[in-house]
């Protein structure tokens, strides 16, 4: 009996998902969306890891960065203004989807722009995480599988890749900015 009551202590120490995302991952996230990430915030993310918002679809960790890196040049402000893990749940062996409700604040041409989110994140047991989603106003993104027409859906998909290929070179490839 003494056996089974070590491991429920045990399995009570171990951290959640939910915990790992708001002490590891979060304070990176919110660098990112508020327009002030440095290279160490993309650490946690996987080498292979895909971004998607309606924007863009980025592959790779040097895509992500110019994509975050992005943000203050289109944006007077950004930021995330509140957030709350909603959801945690296992997708297969050592992966995890987190859930973020969160609203987000942007200054474009000096209006101001609030808009509610959900961030999807994929993490691996590692801890790193392999796919990251921001569906704008909680809407799923737009691809074949999510519109009524597949044809308009692989466009958008397509469109999505083009702007970040852009964006990408026109942001030097990933390079991470000189500090001032």
């Amino acid at each position: 009996m003494a056996m089974a009551a070590g491991s429920q202590v045990e399995d009570m120490m171990k951290p959640t998902a939910k915990s790992i995302v708001e002490e590891t991952i979060m304070p990176h996230l919110l660098n990112m969306y508020g327009a002030c990430a440095t290279a160490r915030d993309f650490e946690i993310y996987a080498p292979n890891a895909k971004y998607d918002d309606p924007l863009m679809r980025a592959h790779g960790v040097k895509q992500i960065k110019s994509a975050f890196y992005t943000l203050p040049k289109v944006f007077g402000e950004s930021r995330i203004v509140e957030y709350t893990i909603t959801q945690e749940k296992q997708i297969g062996p050592g992966r995890t989807e987190v859930l973020i409700d969160n609203k987000q604040f942007y200054k474009i041409l000096g209006k101001p722009v609030d808009l509610a989110s959900l961030i999807t994140l994929e993490i691996q047991e590692d801890g790193k995480v392999v796919r990251h989603e921001d569906w704008w106003n909680k809407k799923p993104l737009k691809n074949r599988d999510t519109v009524g027409f597949p044809l308009l859906g692989r466009l958008a998909f397509a469109a999505r890749r083009a702007a970040m290929l852009l964006t990408h070179a026109i942001m030097g490839c990933g390079k991470d900015p000189v500090s001032k």
